[in-house]
């Protein structure tokens, strides 16, 4: 009798130890996911670093209106342009890393660690959250210019050396890089004229101030289709669908491919249930038809990722940039 009793009082000694362990694993869990289960209570700040209405900020306000209604928070955007994308970036690296303030961020917020001699913040600093678009360059040229064809283009240029005056983005942009190593293969010389955004430098060309400009078909495909701009050719390697009269500099016997990237950033630190939740929902709505459409139609391409996965692309980003910024001299202080 008195070793059953000793066994009962065992037994009863180990469920309680199990419902002790089962508690605490219980509290424990919810202990390391508050930061998911509670974000977000209040509104998001969604910082593009380039003017309003131009080809960064629109997709940016269509992320961050379907990022609320699957949030139930408002994600709002505030433009910050300048510098090429470094006011944004470091107003938002300023904030608290908690998920609230995130950035829109562009090739440019990759290329400026090795573009300036000091600048202020390494690409470590950046937390990628998801990837939203990539995009092939169209080669504008303004009305103004009497020219039709790329070949054409080549040969004008080469008999007005420095007369063709070419919008850029920011000291580095890829539209930099694009023109610099056409100037080379072509055998050309233009001249260089900065805007803080691709708007900006669009009505100047319709205006004929400027004459010619690389850049991302959200901003050049309504004024090709309307008749107010030519297109020369895409870097894209084959035709891009969206464009099929228009050759690829491929076909003209120049082979520049480079392309462009959008995505969803954060300051590094930000818990990471807070970046898999903020993927999640960015994933869900980059692989939406109602997302598909309304880039192919502009002639973006629709891509999701991993944070991982969008790390490696900030990380070649940067690789693939090196060369052209040392043999172009385009280090800036």
């Amino acid at each position: 009798m008195a070793a059953l009793a000793t066994m009962r009082v065992a037994g009863r000694r180990a469920r309680a130890a199990l419902a002790f362990v089962v508690v605490a694993v219980v509290l424990a869990s919810a202990a390391a996911a508050p930061a998911a289960e509670a974000y977000p209570t209040r509104p998001i700040r969604l910082v593009v670093g380039f003017p309003a209405g131009g080809p960064t900020d629109i997709p940016a306000r269509f992320i961050a209106d379907r990022l609320s209604a699957r949030l139930g928070q408002k994600v709002y955007v505030e433009n910050k342009p300048g510098a090429g994308g470094m006011i944004a970036l470091d107003d938002v690296l300023a904030q608290p890393r908690d998920g609230y303030t995130l950035q829109f961020c562009t090739y440019f917020d990759a290329i400026n660690t090795l573009l300036y001699k000091s600048v202020s913040y390494k690409l470590s600093d950046i937390a990628p959250v998801a990837l939203v678009s990539k995009y092939y360059y169209l080669m504008a040229l303004a009305k103004s210019l009497p020219v039709d064809t790329f070949d054409q283009f080549v040969s004008y240029a080469k008999a007005h050396p420095g007369g063709i005056l070419y919008g850029t983005v920011g000291a580095g942009s890829t539209q930099e890089l694009v023109a610099h190593e056409l100037e080379k293969t072509a055998g050309i010389r233009m001249t260089k004229v900065p805007f803080k955004g691709a708007s900006a430098i669009t009505q100047e060309m319709l205006a004929g101030r400027i004459h010619f400009q690389v850049g991302p078909p959200i901003a050049i495909g309504p004024f090709y289709r309307s008749g107010e701009l030519k297109v020369l050719a895409s870097t894209s390697p084959q035709r891009l669908k969206s464009f099929p009269d228009v050759p690829t500099l491929t076909e003209r016997g120049f082979p520049l491919t480079p392309f462009g990237w959008l995505g969803v950033c954060a300051g590094a630190g930000t818990p990471k249930p807070i970046i898999d939740l903020l993927n999640r929902h960015i994933v869900s709505i980059t692989r939406s038809d109602e997302y598909r459409q309304f880039l192919q139609k502009a002639g973006n391409i629709p891509v999701s990722s991993t944070p991982a996965e969008f790390g490696r692309v900030l990380v070649k980003t940067v690789d693939d940039a090196a060369p052209y910024i040392r043999e172009f001299h385009m280090q800036i202080e």
